[in-house]
């Protein structure tokens, strides 16, 4: 994961509805997009629901009260094969894939097929056993935050470090889980609070909100890493597709994010490349103010700062002038020179 630039995932989650062939225009829709890299969900719904569990409110709303989160999920599973098949359709597409994985066994499978990095979702933060088991596989880790406390994240982050992980290979991303996230709730100043907590690690954002500002404002605010949900159709059958952004907007924010990236620059308060032609234009140098003889001194009277358009002496040395005399004649408007 290239930490020089701001990394964007577009997250397809589990918007693929079970059907490969979305999965694959997902794909595509991502790296035309211009994003790092693609995410999806592996999970087996065994591993990680009861058959009781409810769904989420948002879930309900947007994919119906009846069905429980077990039969939600099992639709949304991925097995192996498909894994396979969606890793060379990235490969083929020039962006990188990835996956969330929920349970043990997802895992270790995308760690077999050869998955770079490991995401471990918010809700899983507080599951010591995965952690653990995250923690000691020797791979850059990114870890989303949402829901937590900054000591919940600080016990998750010890863990993963007891067990192996190095502080310099975890990025934590800011998040609320909430499907859309409401602007007042986005609190992106916690990227900070993260930042100062963890020195070692790098932050990011992972985003719910409707739009694309907060992503391209917390890349203003020092995030390393972006994540935001995308569909190809926001009215589509599905948990997620409501909250997530369209292609058009993908597109979108990772350009507005690639700007602010160019406009942030290096920190440097200097002149910049482009500027430094106005210099001469814009600031006031010292002229003679009227007629001044060889020898003369150099008086308020005789002596201005304005726009001469060629440099010459800044004003700021004006104490420095005032002591001295003209070395030859000046004529009025004429730059003064030593």
């Amino acid at each position: 994961m290239n930490r020089n630039s701001v990394f964007i995932i577009a997250e397809a989650g589990v918007n693929h509805n079970g059907d490969m062939d979305l999965a694959r225009r997902l794909i595509e829709v991502a790296a035309k997009a211009g994003a790092d890299a693609v995410k999806f969900q592996t999970f087996r719904a065994k591993e990680i629901v009861t058959t009781l569990a409810q769904k989420a409110n948002y879930q309900k709303e947007t994919s119906g009260a009846k069905e429980s989160q077990f039969a939600m999920l099992k639709k949304l599973e991925l097995d192996t094969r498909a894994h396979e098949n969606l890793i060379a359709h990235a490969q083929k597409n020039n962006i990188e894939f990835l996956s969330t994985p929920f349970d043990a066994e997802s895992l270790d499978m995308l760690l077999e097929l050869g998955i770079a990095t490991i995401k471990i979702p918010s809700g899983e933060i507080t599951n010591l056993p995965y952690l653990r088991r995250v923690g000691n596989k020797g791979v850059p880790i990114v870890m989303s935050t949402g829901m937590t406390t900054l000591e919940e994240v600080k016990a998750a982050v010890t863990v993963l470090m007891e067990t192996g992980a190095s502080a310099k290979d975890i990025t934590l991303l800011h998040c609320n889980t909430q499907y859309p996230t409401p602007l007042e709730d986005a609190n992106l100043k916690a990227m900070d609070t993260l930042a100062l907590t963890f020195p070692e690690c790098a932050i990011g954002y992972s985003d719910h909100t409707p739009g694309i500002a907060c992503p391209i404002a917390a890349t203003a605010m020092g995030a390393s890493l972006i994540e935001k949900h995308f569909t190809l159709d926001k009215t589509m059958e599905g948990p997620d597709h409501a909250a997530s952004i369209n292609p058009e907007e993908l597109t979108a924010m990772v350009s507005g994010i690639r700007d602010i990236e160019k406009a942030l620059g290096d920190g440097t308060k200097q002149p910049s490349v482009s500027e430094k032609e106005n210099i001469n234009i814009a600031r006031r140098f010292l002229v003679a103010a009227a007629p001044i003889m060889a020898g003369e001194p150099f008086t308020k009277a005789n002596v201005v700062a304005k726009r001469t358009g060629q440099g010459g002496i800044s004003p700021m040395r004006w104490d420095e002038i005032m002591q001295k005399s003209a070395s030859r004649n000046f004529h009025t408007g004429e730059i003064i020179e030593l």
